[in-house]
């Protein structure tokens, strides 16, 4: 992934705090054997003391893909919009010449795997998924020996994602001036299509904290 300086996350509680806001959906990506593609599975995760938590059917065939090569990355994207050229026009020049660009956040993870199979540790791991994803708590009991998922567990396997490198990135102009990036977020949400308002909430975000790009 490619990262122009005004691009880069400002630190790290920048992209903990994105993910953490509900962003748990994303890609995994495994390198596939010599002379085939990488294997790419989108997936829900959680987070757990820095690893990354998931879990995919037995069937699935990335696991044979894992074992081969566990060095694997995953993706999380969000807050993305496309800006068309006239939003981006400068002042001096007709809108019709503008660039068109895309905004969108990204973090990416570099991860060594860790298959999960023993079965007390797959009902822990889906435990701490429910915990996020369910936060009420309407869910049956999750138990190796207790219906319905005791039964389900055998039909399942675990991931944990040791992650060894984080790479974040918020493309938002950052580098242009003030006014043009307040007028883009204005645009977007006055637009308000698909994913147009966080976009700007997160243009906004980037704006109040750099202000004016300094190299």
């Amino acid at each position: 992934m490619f990262i122009q300086p005004w691009d880069a996350a400002l630190d790290e509680a920048e992209w903990q705090t994105w993910i953490a806001a509900g962003h748990d959906f994303g890609q995994l990506s495994v390198n596939g054997p010599p002379g085939r593609p990488p294997t790419v599975v989108p997936t829900h995760f959680t987070t757990d003391n820095g690893d990354l938590l998931i879990h995919l059917a037995r069937p699935n065939p990335v696991w044979k893909v894992i074992e081969h090569d566990p060095n694997v990355t995953f993706t999380v994207i969000g807050d993305y919009a496309f800006i068309p050229g006239p939003w981006r026009a400068k002042p001096d020049i007709p809108p019709t010449d503008g660039v068109l660009t895309s905004y969108y956040a990204a973090v990416q993870f570099t991860c060594h795997a860790h298959l999960v199979d023993d079965p007390e540790a797959k009902a822990e791991l889906l435990c701490r998924q429910l915990a996020h994803f369910q936060p009420d708590g309407d869910h049956a009991l999750v138990a190796v020996d207790r219906p319905p998922y005791g039964r389900m567990l055998p039909g399942i396997r675990g991931l944990r994602l040791q992650v060894t490198d984080v790479r974040a990135k918020s493309k938002y102009d950052d580098h242009k001036p003030v006014e043009q990036r307040a007028d883009v977020a204005d645009r977007l949400t006055e637009r308000g299509q698909d994913l147009d308002v966080p976009t700007a909430r997160h243009q906004r975000r980037r704006l109040d904290r750099l202000g004016p790009w300094k190299p």
